[in-house]
């Protein structure tokens, strides 16, 4: 019995005399979430109360109280009201959606083909590479001449947003599969395909997930980038209208409302990475996702 409690004596011996050379002991720490909750509450009494102290004018930096406000306004308004947030929410988010999915998905699919063939890589790289030089703002003005005010311009715009990182980080991820497995299934006798399958789009999948999580902020951005050149509707339609009533606050509440659009977006994308790449070790997984 004596000889089975030593090792446990020792362990508590040096717990104690490791705590006695540190100091008092250590306290629970916050979880992450709880202190970027509390960051977040220090900010916004910052804002509302710093405005009013140093008595900054409201048509630069309103104080947060003047936001809640038109937030509450907007959502107020009916689900089809055209003074509304709703609709407008509405608008910017089928753009984003559907220019992130077909965006990502021919991004996607060009970077496979690609990886596949290196005279093919050769051939199409300096294209892509000028393609991707250019600034997509000066393309817009284009996309809308040729397309109109509607929906498609803006989707239009988003894919060319989203459809870069997506093709860059997919050809990285498939380029930098560990050469060892590739030989290790081609002594099994593995065709291309299962080599693929089994070896390089795993692989690649957390460089993947690192292009779709760019992607998905462009998407934001590039929605409304494209509403601004010229739409009907819209989040970033909005924005202009209430600029040129000069109401900085309800500009600024529109601004948080894209910024919830996507933070919520971007939380569903990396749950759905997080489901995928179980197989990943946790800190791989968390760099992954702070790419």
């Amino acid at each position: 019995m004596e000889a089975q409690s030593l090792p446990d004596a020792i362990a508590r011996d040096r717990t104690l005399s490791r705590s006695q050379v540190q100091g008092e002991p250590r306290r629970p720490r916050l979880s992450n979430r709880t202190a970027s909750i509390l960051l977040l509450a220090a900010l916004l009494l910052l804002w509302e109360y710093g405005t009013k102290f140093f008595e900054v004018p409201s048509f630069l930096i309103p104080p947060l109280s003047d936001v809640l406000r038109a937030l509450w306004r907007g959502f107020y308004a009916g689900p089809l009201a055209k003074d509304g947030y709703w609709y407008h929410s509405f608008i910017t988010l089928s753009e984003v959606l559907l220019g992130f999915f077909i965006g990502s998905t021919i991004g996607l699919v060009l970077g496979v083909a690609i990886s596949q063939s290196d005279r093919l890589n050769a051939l199409i790289q300096p294209y892509i590479t000028a393609f991707q030089s250019i600034p997509k703002v000066a393309i817009a003005p284009i996309i809308i001449m040729w397309l109109g005010f509607g929906l498609g311009s803006k989707v239009a715009i988003v894919c060319l947003l989203t459809f870069f990182p997506v093709l860059v980080t997919s050809l990285a991820g498939l380029r930098a599969v560990d050469q060892d497995r590739i030989d290790l299934l081609r002594s099994l006798s593995a065709t291309r395909w299962q080599i693929f399958q089994k070896a390089r789009f795993p692989s690649a999948l957390p460089y993947i997930f690192a292009g779709l999580d760019m992607a998905a902020a462009f998407s934001v951005v590039g929605a409304i980038v494209g509403e601004f050149v010229g739409a009907d509707a819209g989040l970033g339609v909005l924005i202009l209208q209430l600029d040129a009533q000069m109401d900085t606050g309800g500009s600024f509440s529109v601004l948080v409302v894209l910024s919830v659009m996507g933070i919520l977006i971007t939380t569903l994308l990396r749950r759905v990475q997080r489901r995928v790449l179980h197989w990943m070790p946790a800190e791989a997984d968390a760099k992954t996702l702070s790419t």
